[in-house]
């Protein structure tokens, strides 16, 4: 089958072999604005695509930055004792009695918005600000979600400050990665003065594994602009998958790291079979004492007391409940060398620990009216912000079995300003609402029932009850006895039980890192160390272009037909690169060999399209849409002669595309010439 990409541009040609002849790619064919230039050289049939190996960046030290709806931090480890964590330093400030080894995601800008600060120097200054000034200055919180959230993502996307003014979302992640940045180098130096660094440090940055790709290139473009590192040493810089990572550190756990929410010992046994931890250990110990690459399993894999249980084969769920979102992964363990295998793609969806902060907040339009919420969030920004702080403390006390009632402090702010909008005070408000479960203290506090607050949970918890029992119903999950709830909002114990009370029941045995707030930040750093640990990936999306090929009757539609120069086409036909939930080894490729349309071309570009349907046949079907574009920037022809000195044909550039990683890479090499050529991928311009 022969194959031509949908352009506009005269003198393409397809073909590699005598029978090909050159077909100028035809004017009046749909889509002829989104010209790329080039000719595909190879059949619309995909070879098979081949494996291998990525290149490794070196360094001497991996630093992970988990950047969260609610809270971020950073940890490292040294490229000669991989396994060994540094946590960040204790952060200042913050409420008192809670271990602050992460900070909240804040951000304060100054009015003429310059970075001020970040965490809780920044929550903390921008309480203490005058009600008046701080109406000025700009102050971000919980803004990840707006990357995940935003269907038209671009590098121009605007991020709005709680006193309402914006500001490009890039130049706000931008400072926030430049903190963690500086902090992080500081204490290295500090650490390992000895240090060098240029081309020392590999970056690790989490996301969410149901992020799509334009969010993933926003945040590298982030980091990019904040100088973690440069477009030459892209390399230097990983996106790790947040449940994958937290997959990546419960491997190694011990038991006395784990608590299971069953009430059994973590280490009773591997479910649906009795074994000894003794002889578990001995089992993986020969294994990797007759494995070939024992290094590689122990840096990768190590023997965790829980994994030792596992066998190669067993499958596990691990469930990242953070701020924003819950993540889903379906993992199955490979023998000899540890490695893991995705069996379903990522799922999930906007059932984080903010989804209680808004249920809170809904409760508070019911008592005081949503117009007075919007104003007062409007004009008094900085006693919104306490309020929440107060709301969230009370939040991590709640539990399924609580006695006593909550009290939250309403900021004095919020009284006088009520009192002042509507007449009365916010006692007589909560007397004249429908709202029962609330009371005022004389104290000057909400009282609030712990019926009331765990009310405030359900409607997230169960969203990510309802999606984990969707999961385990897919076929290509059968088997899964095991889930690692992770995350910073699996810290919560009304989760915890309305998880194991749904799903224990079912055989599941429902299990909880003892640093569970920190094991998606650990786990990163592991995966810096070893990235090849998760070996098998499935895609999320279909990818593809957009070909023109012979038209067959009877298999075409024949408002597709193209007549060209005596020869019939088949326009907008979809040519697939990778199928949705197509299993994607690392490393491996789906190679496509293209020609420039003109000689002394410089820039081309190929439109990629993607979908969610693995059957889809064209670009105009209902789904499918224009995801990206591919470029290639060509240097000159040297002399027009080739490598070998001789006159050159049709230019091929041979394009290598892999789709097993956290993104989607791509490279290109001239085939007269066998030099790179510079390639990528670009998700945001759309």
């Amino acid at each position: 089958m022969l194959a031509v990409p949908e352009m506009g541009l005269p003198g393409l040609y397809i073909g590699s072999s005598p029978e090909r002849s050159p077909v100028p790619s035809p004017p009046g064919s749909p889509r002829t604005q989104e010209s790329c230039g080039i000719a595909p050289l190879t059949p619309s049939q995909s070879p098979k695509p081949e494996a291998r190996a990525p290149q490794q960046a070196s360094f001497s030290v991996v630093v992970a930055i988990d950047f969260g709806t609610t809270s971020s931090g950073y940890a490292f480890s040294f490229a000669s004792d991989p396994e060994a964590i540094h946590m960040m330093r204790k952060w200042e400030g913050g409420d008192p009695g809670v271990a602050h080894q992460k900070t909240p995601t804040c951000l304060l800008l100054t009015p003429e918005g310059a970075f001020h600060s970040f965490g809780y120097t920044a929550r903390d200054y921008y309480h203490d600000l005058d009600p008046e000034e701080a109406r000025d200055w700009l102050y971000f919180e919980k803004f990840k979600m707006k990357i995940h959230s935003t269907t038209d993502l671009t590098l121009k996307t605007q991020l709005e400050a709680v006193n309402g003014k914006k500001m490009p979302a890039l130049e706000v992640f931008a400072h926030a990665l430049r903190f963690f940045k500086e902090h992080a180098l500081q204490e290295l130096r500090e650490q390992c003065p000895s240090l060098p660094e240029r081309d020392t440090v590999r970056w690790v940055l989490t996301v969410p594994a149901i992020w799509k790709q334009p969010a993933k290139q926003f945040m590298r473009e982030a980091a990019y602009l904040a100088g973690l590192v440069s477009r030459e040493d892209a390399e230097q810089l990983l996106i790790a998958l947040e449940p994958e990572a937290a997959s990546v550190y419960c491997r190694k756990l011990r038991l006395h790291q784990l608590m299971d929410l069953s009430g059994r010992t973590p280490g009773g046994g591997r479910l649906g079979e009795r074994r000894s931890i003794d002889s578990s250990f001995r089992h993986a110990r020969e294994q990797l004492r007759r494995s070939r690459h024992s290094r590689t399993f122990l840096v990768e894999s190590g023997v965790g007391e829980l994994w030792a249980e596992m066998q190669a084969g067993d499958r596990y769920m691990v469930a990242d409940c953070g701020g924003g979102t819950v993540d889903l992964t379906v993992h199955q363990l490979e023998q000899p060398h540890g490695t893991l295998k995705e069996l379903y793609k990522a799922s999930g969806g906007p059932y984080g620990a903010v989804g209680v902060d808004l249920a809170f907040e809904q409760l508070l339009c019911r008592i005081f009216g949503e117009d007075f919420i919007a104003t007062f969030k409007r004009q008094r920004p900085a006693a919104w912000v306490d309020l929440t702080i107060a709301f969230e403390a009370r939040k991590r006390t709640a539990g399924p079995h609580r006695a006593g009632a909550l009290n939250i402090s309403l900021p004095f702010s919020f009284i006088d300003f009520y009192r002042k909008q509507r007449g009365h005070n916010v006692e007589t408000a909560l007397r004249r609402s429908s709202v029962n479960f609330v009371k005022w203290s004389s104290q000057g506090m909400l009282r609030m029932s712990c019926e009331a607050m765990n009310e405030l949970f359900q409607p997230t918890v169960n969203g990510i009850i309802q999606h984990i029992e969707a999961l385990l119903a897919r076929p290509e999950v059968q088997g899964v006895k095991l889930l690692f709830l992770v995350g910073g909002f699996a810290e919560s114990a009304v989760l915890q039980h309305a998880v194991q009370a749904a799903l224990g029941a079912r055989g599941l045995r429902v299990v909880v890192p003892h640093d569970v707030g920190l094991t998606i930040l650990k786990g990163a750093v592991l995966f810096g160390q070893a990235p090849g640990v998760v070996r098998v990936r499935r895609s999320p999306l279909t990818y593809g272009v957009g070909v023109l090929n012979r038209f067959v009757d009877g298999r075409h539609p024949p408002d597709k037909l193209l007549v060209r120069d005596g020869r019939r086409w088949c326009t907008d036909v979809f040519e697939r690169f990778v199928a949705a939930e197509q299993s994607v080894a690392l490393g491996e490729e789906v190679r496509r060999s293209y020609c420039p349309a003109r000689p002394g071309q410089r820039r081309v570009l190929i439109n990629l399209y993607c979908c969610a349907a693995e059957d889809a046949r064209f670009i105009t079907d209902p789904g499918v849409r224009k995801c990206g574009a591919l470029s290639l920037e060509l240097e000159p022809a040297d002399g027009g002669r080739d490598s070998t000195g001789a006159a050159p044909g049709r230019r091929e550039i041979r394009a290598a595309m892999q789709f097993g990683d956290t993104e989607i890479k791509v490279t290109a090499v001239d085939v007269s010439t066998n030099r790179s050529v510079r390639a990528a991928i670009d998700f945001l311009s759309n």
